[in-house]
């Protein structure tokens, strides 16, 4: 049977067109100019400063994962905002975190969002976790023109796995080249610090509250090592955003909880200024 290819309505035609279950496939049929990747741009972006995000750290735990980032964004060397978010939910069940050209990079999660979410709606299912981390990977790869022209988005891919019953961290390049991390993973300027602690403090047997403990102390050490990290505010109350995902679903840490990691963090720092022991309890 033909399908109606006719305008009906207020809706064009095409979304009433049975098609790819992609949100990307569907956009860049009819639309492709609204897709990131094919924004024309100047031949060259000159000294142009633009608001980069960073760090972003992930942790797995029996049972889980959890997703953390700081909130702060710098243009060179001037602070362009002090609470940006740079995790959010992908759908129930994932979250990716934002390290890169920040206006882009959060562009690129809404538009991954609505890929999931189309896909659902399309296919009447969900796609499973590793097809969503190849999706994301789709999207990277398709940022690779405006990336060479320093406009580069690298993203983490943190959820929980409901087939293997376990959470489960992807990490990006540029290019889009995807690769699973094992424990734990870290991206953005002050990834390398971030991940000096967390190789020194990580266990395959942490608890929940443990591993939240982990991630928080990694971006604190990122921040006191690199500046466009943001560490712990207390007098402005800004705290990194920590979010936990479980077999029941994506949470975020109210800004309550988090601020009592941190601060608990820094009190530690104050009676012990040379570093915490390797132990989060």
């Amino acid at each position: 049977m033909e399908a109606n290819t006719r305008s009906t309505g207020r809706l064009p035609a095409a979304f009433l067109t049975p098609g790819s279950s992609s949100f990307m496939d569907f956009l860049g049929d009819h639309s492709p100019q609204l897709l990131p990747g094919n924004r024309p741009l100047p031949a060259t972006l000159g000294a142009v400063e633009l608001p980069h995000g960073t760090t972003i750290v992930a942790a797995t735990f029996p049972g889980g994962v959890v997703l953390a980032g700081d909130r702060r964004a710098t243009m060179g060397n001037i602070i362009a905002q002090r609470d940006i978010e740079k995790v959010f939910p992908a759908d129930e069940y994932s979250a990716v975190g934002i390290a890169g050209t920040a206006g882009l990079a959060v562009e690129m999660v809404k538009l991954f969002q609505l890929e999931l979410e189309h896909y659902e709606k399309i296919e009447g299912a969900v796609l499973s976790l590793e097809g969503k981390a190849n999706r994301l990977s789709t999207m990277i790869r398709g940022n690779l023109g405006m990336a060479l022209q320093g406009l580069a988005v690298v993203p983490l891919f943190a959820g929980y796995d409901t087939d293997r019953e376990k959470g489960r961290i992807f990490s990006y390049d540029v290019t889009g080249g995807r690769s699973e991390e094992h424990g734990f993973a870290s991206t953005g300027s002050g990834s390398v610090f971030a991940r000096g602690a967390l190789k020194k403090l990580y266990r395959k047997d942490l608890t929940e509250q443990q591993t939240t403990t982990l991630v928080v102390q990694a971006l604190y050490d990122a921040a006191d090592d690199d500046s466009a990290t943001g560490g712990p505010d207390v007098a402005r109350r800004i705290f990194p955003i920590v979010t936990v995902i479980t077999d029941e679903g994506f949470k975020k840490l109210s800004e309550a909880e988090s601020s009592e990691i941190a601060r608990s963090i820094i009190e530690r720092r104050l009676e012990q200024p040379d570093g915490p022991r390797a132990e989060l309890l």
